[in-house]
């Protein structure tokens, strides 16, 4: 009956590891898109140029600009073609593309295959923590009302503190760290049922030991 209970405790510290993973794992809500200003709302929402509301301002274009723009480009002897050319282009060679320009496309890269591997891991981690609760319920606590195995929650309430660890750190190095040690402790759980599981006088244990073999070999698949 203690074996029982043991199972039973430790199971209700992976469900709740679980229950904190999904959450952790659960993508953000979107942000608001901004609000249009209300030049922007004046300007759609108008049918006309003749009607408006009271108390919204008119963008008036200020006296001369096009005009003083055309003076500024006569007096420098440009045309606006030619100015647009020798501003824009005068600091960029396409021959020789800038150091930085080469940089950011292979950074964006690596952050994005980092942030793919994160995520493939805690979704083997959440699938295995899922699929192993499913086996102690249905095959291992009938087994155990039949003969006792000596267990201890003591591994799953470390397993419990970490991810609710990880799940506060949403990110960065320390939240990596908390989800390999999550890793590593719901593997050590998976391999001290199995090698518990052989002390059973029948061969009764043998579909529960294959079940926990394959939810850990899909926890460590690459």
């Amino acid at each position: 009956m203690a074996s029982v209970v043991s199972l039973l405790v430790s199971v209700g510290h992976q469900a709740a590891a679980l229950h904190t993973l999904r959450a952790a794992a659960a993508p953000h809500p979107p942000r608001s898109p901004p609000q249009p200003s209300r030049t922007q709302t004046f300007s759609a929402g108008r049918s006309g140029p003749a009607q408006h509301s009271l108390g919204e301002e008119m963008e008036v274009p200020e006296p001369g600009g096009a005009q003083g723009l055309e003076e500024k480009r006569k007096a420098s002897g440009k045309s606006p073609k030619e100015g647009e050319e020798s501003g824009d282009l005068s600091s960029l060679s396409l021959g020789e593309p800038r150091p930085e320009r080469l940089a950011q496309p292979g950074l964006a890269r690596r952050e994005t295959l980092r942030e793919m591997a994160l995520r493939s891991k805690m979704s083997r981690l959440i699938e295995a923590t899922s699929q192993l609760v499913q086996v102690e319920q249905t095959l291992l606590l009938p087994l155990l009302q039949q003969h006792p195995l000596p267990l201890h929650p003591k591994d799953s309430i470390e397993f419990r503190n970490i991810c609710s660890h990880m799940a506060l750190q949403k990110e960065g190095q320390q939240f990596e760290r908390d989800l390999h040690e999550a890793h590593q402790c719901l593997k050590t759980i998976i391999e001290k049922l199995i090698c518990s599981l052989t002390v059973f006088p029948s061969d009764s244990y043998i579909p529960v030991r294959s079940a926990l073999r394959q939810i850990l070999q899909n926890l460590l698949a690459m």
